[in-house]
Formats: structure tokens, sequence, C-alpha cells
């Protein structure tokens, strides 16, 4: 048994016009995240390969991707409002900027009665200023959303342990384990683990509302997952064992190494990680951050409020657990929940960096954490502009070879497979299939089957023969690609 001092309660606003003014810090940093995501990020990106099969999901008259076990169904209903009335991707870049800084500030929001809003103002601009928060901002991808629900989360329960009566704080701690659960079941695990051990060990939080509102949350989230797993893959172990499979086994892999090659603006999946580590000084806030937090939290010791700092922290560092320890690839976005939990006791760092000293250097103090963190700022925006050409280049192709495809005449309905199947199928409104891999949800017969009366196309590699019930079938080249060059197209005949 640990005994945690209670967490103690900022006082609250006296009038409503306080507390609208101690949110406006909050508002501008949301406000200036989704700025910063319409400006630098949403023009000209199209749809990636993981969108295109979240959105197909809900997209009316686009079939319906392969959804693989390890996925969840969080995208889907996050798009499905903007995706039934239109297919314009710049349109659901707008949506998901607009919602992605009201959900920052909701979530920063829910600290406001534990932490001064300055310092939660600096944790949402760190994270916020992340390239990587800032890329995947706009995208239909569920690990932003996981880092909000977490952090909403996290908050929530450190309010429901200072004020037993806190009804709002117990409804919010449910719903935004819910809503991760809803995006990601697995790290909505990893998630609570933090949460249940301190509502077990920590002597003024034992309370068994508290549990139970964690199994609840996770319950409702994860509802649709389990009952999926049964109606498709056999029961929940089997979904696991093939979620486990396509990722390549879940085991003891040290991927620290190939996170950090992913910092310097991607790749955006490194699988395998075989790609030399570049621009290594942009990795220097990534070794920093757990420094700080470190720094955040001896500070928040000695100022007897350990407990809304090390809490943070430890479900950060649980949240990113199996990304570092478990997988044996990487890509950025995985540990955006880790960044968004960690941010909180990095802001207390900085936050003390300018109050412990003298009162006359305090003014040189703050212009020396401003510095630093303009500098962040700076060079985060460097790579950021870096990764959105990266990103554009590879996703602009799926348009450019969907629209060669329809001067070919493919138009729907249609089917196309191959290797980029997946997401020229989107940008083609076309169905599509695999033969073989894991997202294997057709046969050749079938293929052929449908050649008879709808259009086929085969995606071949650079390099690589076309399988062999297409080599008698049309080649064409699809030059113009930007990214991945030499891809040819096999057509059928009707």
């Amino acid at each position: 048994m640990i005994p945690m001092a209670p967490v103690r309660p900022r006082p609250r606003p006296t009038r409503a016009g306080g507390a609208v003014r101690s949110s406006l810090p909050l508002a501008a940093v949301g406000i200036a995240f989704t700025l910063a995501q319409l400006l630098f990020v949403a023009p000209g990106l199209h749809l990636s390969w993981d969108e295109s099969v979240y959105a197909s999901q809900v997209a009316p008259h686009i079939p319906s991707a392969y959804f693989s076990a390890p996925r969840a169904r969080g995208v889907p209903v996050l798009v499905a409002p903007l995706t039934l009335l239109t297919s314009s991707t710049l349109a659901l870049r707008v949506y998901l900027a607009v919602l992605s800084g009201a959900g920052l500030f909701l979530a920063l929001r829910t600290w406001r009665r534990l932490r001064p809003t300055p310092v939660l103002a600096l944790a949402g601009l760190f994270f916020a200023g992340l390239w990587v928060t800032q890329l995947y901002g706009p995208q239909a991808m569920p690990n932003l959303w996981v880092a909000l629900s977490g952090l909403a989360a996290v908050g929530c329960f450190l309010r429901a342990t200072r004020d037993p009566a806190d009804r709002r704080a117990l409804v919010g701690l449910g719903l935004a384990l819910a809503a991760a659960a809803l995006f990601r079941p697995s790290d909505a695990v990893w998630l609570s683990l933090p949460l249940a051990a301190a509502g077990l060990v920590v002597r003024h939080w034992r309370r068994p509302a508290l549990l139970a509102v964690l199994a609840a949350g996770l319950a409702l989230g994860g509802a649709q997952w389990i009952v999926e797993a049964y109606l498709s893959y056999g029961g929940v172990a089997a979904r696991l064992h093939r979620a486990s499979a396509i990722e390549g086994g879940i085991g003891w892999h040290i991927a620290i190494g190939d996170q950090v090659r992913t910092l310097a603006g991607g790749p955006e999946l490194c699988r395998p990680c075989t790609v030399p580590w570049r621009h290594r000084t942009s990795a220097i806030w990534w070794f920093m951050t757990p420094v700080l937090a470190l720094g955040g939290i001896l500070a928040a010791a000695r100022a007897q409020r350990l407990a809304v700092t090390l809490l943070p922290a430890l479900c950060g560092v649980s949240v990113a657990v199996p990304y570092l320890l478990l997988i044996d690839y990487a890509a950025p976005r995985f540990l955006l929940p880790g960044y968004a939990l960690l941010s909180l006791p990095v802001a207390d760092a900085l936050a003390t960096m300018s109050r412990s000293v003298r009162p006359r250097l305090r003014p040189a103090a703050t212009a020396l954490v401003a510095a630093l963190l303009a500098v962040q700022l700076a060079s985060q925006h460097v790579v950021l502009t870096r990764a959105v050409r990266a990103t554009a280049d590879g996703t602009g192709d799926y348009a450019r070879i969907a629209a060669d495809l329809r001067t070919y005449g493919v138009r729907p309905p249609c089917l196309i497979t191959g290797r980029l199947a997946t997401p020229v199928g989107y940008q083609a409104r076309c169905t599509s299939g695999q033969i073989t891999g894991h997202n294997q949800n057709t046969t050749v017969a079938k293929i052929l089957a449908t050649a008879r009366h709808e259009p086929v196309a085969v995606l071949v590699r650079p390099h690589h023969k076309p399988p062999a019930y297409a080599r008698q079938w049309t080649s064409h080249r699809l030059p113009g690609l930007l990214v991945h060059h030499g891809y040819r197209v096999f057509l059928s005949h009707r």
C-alpha cells in the first residue's frame, strides 16, 4: 500500500467569466493546432493506405476494403458524418483538423482544476508542435485520437480521486477510456494499467467506483471489437492470434532504434526498418523528452503534488511499451499517446526552470525557456515540411494511378488487385482484392469470374512478373509516378 497525498484541487474560478478567461490560452493552443494543419498539412494530401481502408468502410459508392484483425472501428465512426456527405479529401482534412483542434482543447481542459493554465498551455504547445502530431491531425488514423482520449482519461481519473462527488469526472473517465478502446483496444488496455494499479495501491484512491468505471469504459469501447471477433474470427483468442501474426508476432523486440530512424520525417512505416538514421539532430528532442519528464516529476515531488505529474508519465510510458519493446517495426504515429501524456511533466519541468531561480533572474530564465521552445517548434516545422512532401508524393501516386486506369477504361464496377490495390481501389472507386498475404480476401477463380463482366486491373511492381492468370492481358506502363516508379498494370480483356 503506497501512501500518496490526496490530489489537491486548484481553486475554482468564482465566476463564469473567470472560467472562460482561464480557458482562453487552451483554446488558443487548439486553434493554432488546427490552423497549422490547414496551412501546412491538409492541402494536396491524398488518402494513405490505412486511411483508404478506414474511410471505405463508411463511404457510400466505394467498396469496403478488407478490414484486418488488428483494426478497430473508431476511425470509421469518426469520419462517417463527413464521408456520408462528400467524398472530398480536402473536406475530410478540414473536418479532422477542426475536430483534432477541438479535441486537444477539451483534453487539456479536463486538467484545468489540477494544474495552472499556463502549464497546460505549455504542454499543449509542446505536443501540438511536434511534426508527427501535426501530420496526423488531419489524417483518418487512430493514434492521435487515442492520445487525446488518454490525456482526458488521466485528467478525469485524477479529478475523481480528488472529489468523490465529481460525477462528471467519472463520466468523463468512462467516456474517454471508451473512446480510446473504440480506436485501439490494445492501447486502451495499456493506458488503463497504471490507472487500475493506482486505484488499487494508493490508499486515498481505493474506490470501487473508480475501478468499475475503468472496466466499464474498456468494455463499452471494446464491445464492437469483441463482437466482431466472435462473428468473423471465432472468438477473442483467435482474433488476437491473427492480429499478432499480422503484426509479425508480439514478443520481446526492442524497437527503440527503429523508432529513432523515423524521427526525421519518415518513413511513415518502417517495416522492415533497415533505413539509415538520417538528420540525427532531428532526434534531440526525443532523447530530451524523458529527461525533462523526469525533471518535472522531481519538481512535482518537491512541491508535494507528485500525483498529477507522475501518473500521466506512468500512463505515457505504459502505452508506449508495446511499440518500443514488443513489435519488430516502427511508425512515428505509434508513440503519439505517449507524447501527449509526457507533455505534462515536460511542461512542469520547463515551468519550474523559469520559476525556481532568484526573482531578478526569472525574466531571463523565462526568455531562455521561450527561446528553447521556439527552436523546438522551428526544427519540428522543418521536419514536418519534409514529411508532408514525402507523404503527398506517395499518396498522390495513388490518385495518379487511378486517373491512368480511368483513361484505360477501368470504371466502377471494377476490381483492382496487386501491391497497391487498396489505396488505388479507393481512388478509382473499385473493389480491392488480394489472393495472398495478410489481406487475402479473394481467389484466382473469383478474379477470373469477375473479369467476365467487369474490368479487372492487376498492379505489378517493377522487376516482377504478373500472376499467371494475367500474363496474356493488356499491359500498360504507369508513367509520372513520384515514388512508385516502374509500376505496370495488366487489364483484363472484355
